[in-house]
């Protein structure tokens, strides 16, 4: 397939950033990625996608740049001339953002914003995706759908919350091609290794291989719709292609606990995590989102996307790759 498109991605080298870039490449896109400048490099995950950019048929670049340079936003938009801006980049670990939630809310919050008045600014006809967030919802009761009211719970879903009217005020004030997509937990092999699903998969591939005894957890009551990444970001590019934008929730319809998740990555290789795991209150958060279910309804009727993995493969899916790396390394 071969496409005209230029999309920039913030967040390229995340989890969801890397699946996305794969996607975009897929359908001929020319893709442009913001990283953050540091002293080591960050790019495993599209290291597999990247070219020389002095190659003629190298379609995948990288920028530095950081949400809080808004001068930088400005200067990379006018540059890159981008049809679509998918807008990933965050600070997205709930339990931090109560340690950092000043930082929390100038990157996930007013990063957005800077990033939509780059556009704005540009004058170009860009269609902009902001990575919304189940956390928005916090201690709504569930199934939440599109029209649910929001009670964010944590400082990173306060952040995202103002991220989300902010998307929706620039596509009414100044009839920007803006959209929400309200993506409920998402996780895959390609998940950081603080995340709770990776570290449970993690734990039993390094237990079940004599590398590891115990693992530390917080709450295992927590309810999650969890689905797979790879497939969600096909439903990112499915809004920015409808006629209209519009806000959508992504999410499976389906809730599982923390300890369900346990029960499906150990049993998947012949473990009873009761004899593993140990409780650390550290990682309590000081306020918990109980439960989120996802009513996914509008996004299948309207952009045809439905998921088809769920929680339970998933867990296996993860504890597999896992177990992969874990057989490669021990080869190298």
């Amino acid at each position: 397939m071969t496409t005209n498109k230029i999309a920039l991605i913030t967040g390229i080298t995340g989890q969801d950033g890397s699946y996305l870039a794969e996607l975009l490449l897929e359908k001929g896109y020319v893709v442009h990625g913001l990283i953050r400048r540091a002293s080591t490099f960050n790019t495993q995950r599209i290291d597999h996608l990247y070219r020389d950019p002095h190659e003629e048929d190298a379609r995948l670049f990288l920028h530095y740049a950081d949400l809080t340079d808004g001068s930088r936003l400005v200067t990379l938009i006018e540059r890159i001339h981008p049809d679509e801006v998918y807008h990933l980049a965050a600070q997205s670990h709930v339990r931090v953002s109560f340690d950092e939630p000043e930082f929390t809310g100038d990157v996930t919050g007013l990063g957005t914003t800077r990033l939509l008045e780059a556009i704005r600014e540009s004058g170009l006809p860009t269609k902009f995706y902001q990575a919304s967030s189940s956390e928005m919802f916090g201690a709504t009761p569930p199934p939440q759908n599109e029209q649910t009211a929001f009670y964010p719970r944590s400082p990173y879903g306060a952040a995202k919350l103002y991220s989300y009217w902010m998307a929706r005020n620039y596509r009414e004030a100044y009839d920007m091609y803006a959209v929400n997509g309200i993506l409920f937990n998402h996780e895959s092999p390609r998940r950081g290794e603080t995340f709770v699903t990776r570290k449970i998969t993690m734990a039993a591939a390094r237990i079940a291989s004599g590398l590891q005894e115990h693992l530390y957890l917080g709450n295992l009551d927590a309810a999650r719709d969890w689905g797979y990444a790879k497939e969600y970001v096909e439903a990112m590019w499915r809004m920015l292609q409808a006629n209209e934008p519009d806000d959508f929730v992504v999410a499976t319809g389906t809730s599982y606990t923390v300890r369900d998740f346990l029960r499906f990555s150990f049993e998947h290789v012949n473990l009873d995590w009761e004899k593993h795991v140990r409780f650390d209150p550290r990682y309590v958060r000081p306020t918990e989102v109980d439960d989120l279910i996802g009513d996914p309804t509008k996004a299948e009727t309207r952009l045809g996307w439905k998921p088809t993995t769920h929680t339970p493969d998933l867990a296996r899916l993860m504890v597999d790759s896992d177990l992969e790396h874990i057989a490669a390394r021990s080869l190298a």
